[in-house]
């Protein structure tokens, strides 16, 4: 967040030999991210102290600015980048700031610093203790103390991988435990996980019913929100997404990947909740569960519920007649993925395409775009007319007249899968179900 304050120090008789030049002064505070620091060096305190030595040395001071952002990265402080803009337009000669650090822990910023001052567009850069001027020797000094504080981010960057690298290794989990599991406190087990006795055995029981009773993902939800209201440690309820998280999570067996992707596998020495076979079989039944769901239908992603706002998807359900027959059925319904309690029901296939047949009269065929697919088809059967059965279109015959609402009614029932989806897909609507009637949802008003 950022925060500009005009001012200016009151005169007093400054110790230091006065600059050719005036210099217009921004004092600029940061933020530090070292928590030591943070409780010595708040953005308040560092404007007091420095407000001081401006008084102390007449310095004027033009604006005042803050900023609680890192200085690692380059181009990422808006305020130190407007900063470095002014000084470029000639709003300001000099920055006023409490160590060469809160400026720069960067070689891209520091870089910047040190060519205003080649351009003779910034004169002078004070801190609580020295200065610099486009002197080569002061100059050299800042990009010293400035690449210090890099090698220092360096360092400690490198000493946290170092530190994550020894845990995990020993079989510690390096971060928040997994639900199922607690963080220990103690400091003497730090990066240690305990098994937790309140939600660990449902854990256990979701891989158990998803590898031995075929329960899916959603079933899991409700089973876990409706039934027996699991939350978490943080008293929040699983969303699904967490839910085919916490099913993918080797952790539960007893090993884990780190960093996440890396292919780096490590043995955990905390206490399996499950066995691998388990977790084995029950990864085996989503793989099918998803192969399942992977089939595509006529009408799914092209329908809305009206009741909640979910998608539309399909199932096919097939009857064996003892006569040897055998009929299929496709079935549309609300996935519940906005409200798993919604009430829209279930709806057959045939009838969708009945309501969509009536409605062609009340819908605009050009906006259908079927008229060029049209066109397309009667030239593809002449061509099979005249290759395949050598016969060509008769001289005298009439030219086929173009019926959009009687093309689109043969695509509903006698086209195919990918014909149906295209045909609506070209509709500027899209279709709503609720209480098993199909209508065209209402346009937006801005």
């Amino acid at each position: 967040m950022t925060n500009q304050t005009k001012g200016s120090a009151g005169a007093a008789t400054s110790t230091n030999q006065p600059l050719p030049v005036k210099v217009a002064y921004c004092l600029y505070a940061r933020k530090s991210t070292e928590s030591e620091e943070q409780q010595v060096l708040s953005i308040d305190s560092q404007i007091k102290e420095m407000i001081k030595i401006a008084e102390r040395d007449g310095l004027e001071i033009a604006e005042i600015r803050k900023e609680s952002h890192s200085a690692k990265a380059v181009g990422q402080r808006e305020v130190f980048n407007g900063l470095v803009l002014d000084i470029r337009s000639g709003k300001f000669t000099g920055i006023l700031t409490w160590a060469p650090d809160r400026l720069s822990r960067n070689a891209g910023d520091l870089g910047a610093l040190v060519d205003l001052m080649d351009q003779k567009l910034l004169l002078e850069i004070r801190t609580f203790s020295q200065k610099f001027t486009n002197n080569p020797s002061e100059k050299f000094m800042l990009m010293i103390l400035c690449s210090t504080a890099k090698l220092e981010n360096d360092n400690k960057s490198e000493n946290v991988k170092r530190g994550l690298r020894t845990r995990v290794e020993q079989g510690l989990w390096p971060g928040i435990a997994p639900t199922g599991y607690l963080n220990e406190k103690r400091k003497d087990r730090k990066c240690q996980v305990i098994v937790d006795p309140v939600r660990a055995p449902i854990i256990r029981q979701m891989f158990e019913k998803v590898a031995n009773e075929q329960w899916s993902g959603r079933r899991l939800y409700v089973w876990l929100k409706n039934d027996i209201k699991f939350k978490t440690v943080n008293g929040k309820f699983l969303s699904l997404g967490n839910i085919f998280i916490i099913l993918q999570k080797t952790f539960y067996y007893g090993t884990f990947e780190f960093p996440e992707g890396s292919g780096k596998w490590y043995t955990g020495a905390h206490a399996p909740l499950i066995t691998k076979e388990l977790y084995d079989r029950a990864r085996e039944q989503l793989k099918r569960s998803e192969v399942k769901n992977d089939k595509e239908f006529a009408f799914t992603k092209l329908i809305t519920c009206g009741l909640c706002g979910s998608g539309i998807t399909a199932s096919e359900k097939w009857k064996y007649q003892k006569n040897g027959n055998t009929h299929r059925y496709v079935y549309y319904g609300c996935t519940k993925k906005r409200d798993v309690n919604c009430q829209c029901g279930y709806i057959k296939e045939e009838e969708i395409i009945e309501q969509i047949v009536a409605m062609l009269d009340t819908l605009d065929m050009n906006e259908l775009g079927v008229k060029q697919k049209f066109k397309d088809e009667i030239t593809r059967y002449n061509k099979f007319r005249r290759v395949a059965l050598g016969k060509s279109r008769e001289q005298n015959a009439e030219p086929e007249i173009f019926d959009a609402k009687s093309y689109a009614i043969y695509i509903l029932t006698e086209g195919t899968i990918t014909e149906k989806r295209e045909l609506l897909s070209n509709l500027k609507s899209r279709l709503m179900l609720k209480d098993r009637v199909i209508s065209l949802m209402p346009q937006e008003t801005s």
